[in-house]
């Protein structure tokens, strides 16, 4: 058995319930393997009231998904008409303790921009540089977040398809390892736009700050159990 959580966007409120689901996990990096436990996670989760869930990630069973995919989603500058993938320029943003940032990770694909050696032997992460902006480490998973969304907002035909969707779950995401993950940032969009909340402005910092601050104090509360764990991994 293994623990993974899903995360469904709060209508009344901005805001993403998370619910740790544990599920037989059938071990090996096939895709078939993947699949296995992505259908056990969903039907454990549907016992609990969590249905019609859309896996996020590369190993996905629904085409949506996998365009979805922080591997996958991509965007265009628009100066420079530069395209990159959220996971691209994610890896190229980080600023370390030694080096960074690592700019040239946006011409790799998104499994070399993840692989590459020095993300792992410069130290800590101080902060993230994405063209003209600066992002603190906290909150935690706020750069993240803003930069998966606001690629996500280049991708009218993908925000369209997701209208029966409010639960989504990443089968690649360990919450003992990681703390930044695509279907919890999907999650947040949506309860951003189910609360009509004005995605266009969301493309500034400060206002994606202010519209989820609520949401991060809550996730990152030193009386959230599980947040406590995930903030030591940062």
């Amino acid at each position: 058995m293994a623990s993974r959580p899903v995360f469904k966007a709060i209508d009344n409120e901005v805001g993403v319930d998370i619910r740790y689901i544990e599920f037989n996990y059938s071990s090996g990096f096939s895709l078939s393997q993947r699949l296995k436990s992505i259908k056990s996670l969903h039907e454990n989760a549907a016992k609990q009231g969590y249905k019609n869930i859309l896996e996020v990630s590369t190993k996905s069973p629904d085409e949506l998904g996998i365009s979805l995919s922080a591997f996958n989603l991509s965007a265009k500058t628009q100066k420079e008409e530069f395209e990159f993938t959220v996971e691209r320029a994610f890896q190229a943003s980080k600023v370390f303790e030694n080096g960074g940032p690592y700019v040239d990770l946006l011409k790799k694909t998104s499994r070399e921009a993840k692989k590459d050696v020095r993300l792992k032997n410069s130290g800590k992460i101080i902060k993230f540089i994405f063209y003209n902006y600066t992002f603190e480490n906290n909150p935690p998973t706020f750069f993240y977040d803003w930069l998966y969304i606001n690629t996500l907002l280049k991708n009218a035909d993908l925000i369209d398809k997701l209208k029966n969707y409010d639960i989504f779950s990443d089968i690649e995401f360990n919450q003992n390892k990681s703390i930044n993950c695509q279907a919890y940032s999907l999650a947040l969009f949506k309860s951003l736009l189910n609360n009509n909340i004005l995605l266009e402005n969301l493309k500034d910092p400060k206002i994606f700050l202010e519209k989820t601050k609520n949401e991060y104090n809550k996730r990152w509360s030193k009386n959230n159990i599980n947040s406590k764990r995930e903030l030591d991994l940062f």
